[in-house]
């Protein structure tokens, strides 16, 4: 399974000032947006990117973390899941074919590489804490990356 890849080297990412490894193969995959435009510097003066992955309109799939690392999505459940956020507000904007599509080869990716349990349950982050994320047209696209594996 292959998944058209920009690792952290290749999209200029600092190297993070800490960094956990998951115990096991991730249980759990936790559907993001990033709700936000565009994003030109880090002000939050975080740690590291706080996703695994994230994937662009066009279909991209941006290294954040990466695979076997806790990432900081979803207060709570960070442990045993990966975070996948996709780029722009799907409050009201639709996901991508694109997009779905490279978050389902990352998917298979994962499973087929060892870092996904087969048997992964997948959820928006809605479904996990207070927040609309990741969006209306998002959350309603779910199903469809759920029958990816």
């Amino acid at each position: 399974v292959s998944v058209n890849l920009v690792t952290r080297t290749q999209w200029g990412a600092i190297a993070p000032r800490h960094k956990d490894c998951l115990k096991s193969s991730a249980e759990r995959v936790v559907i993001h947006h990033t709700a936000m435009r565009n994003c030109k510097s880090n002000t939050e003066h975080f740690d590291d990117i706080g996703y695994n992955f994230l994937v662009g309109q066009d279909g991209t799939v941006y290294e954040g973390r990466g695979w076997g690392v806790v990432g900081a999505h979803t207060k709570g459940h960070n442990a045993d899941s990966l975070g996948i956020a996709l780029m722009g507000n799907f409050d009201y904007d639709s996901p991508s074919s694109e997009a779905l599509m490279s978050v389902k080869q990352l998917l298979k990716a994962g499973v087929s590489q060892g870092f996904l349990f087969p048997q992964f349950v997948l959820f928006g982050h809605r479904d996990l804490g207070n927040t609309k994320c990741p969006g209306a047209k998002l959350y309603a696209a779910l199903p469809q990356l759920r029958s990816a594996k």
